[in-house]
């Protein structure tokens, strides 16, 4: 059984929507303030994009982050 990717049907690349719900994630910062980051950086997306994005893929990458988190634990 073949594994999907969960970017399949999105127009932005894969590295984009990573970076966007990351930025959100590590630092304290507002949707809004995500987007003018971006902005400053050529990627023209609105703050509800983002926030889709969260909603989407958020618990996504908190289980990755989790998982990675116990993973070094474990190692003495």
């Amino acid at each position: 059984m073949t594994k999907h990717s969960p970017f399949r049907y999105f127009k932005t690349s894969s590295e984009i929507i990573r970076l966007a719900v990351m930025l959100y994630v590590w630092f304290p910062l507002l949707l809004r303030n995500v987007e003018d980051l971006l902005h400053e950086r050529g990627i023209e997306i609105s703050h509800e994009t983002v926030r889709f994005w969260w909603n989407r893929f958020g618990p996504i990458f908190a289980a990755v982050i989790c998982r990675n988190r116990v993973s070094r634990m474990r190692v003495y």
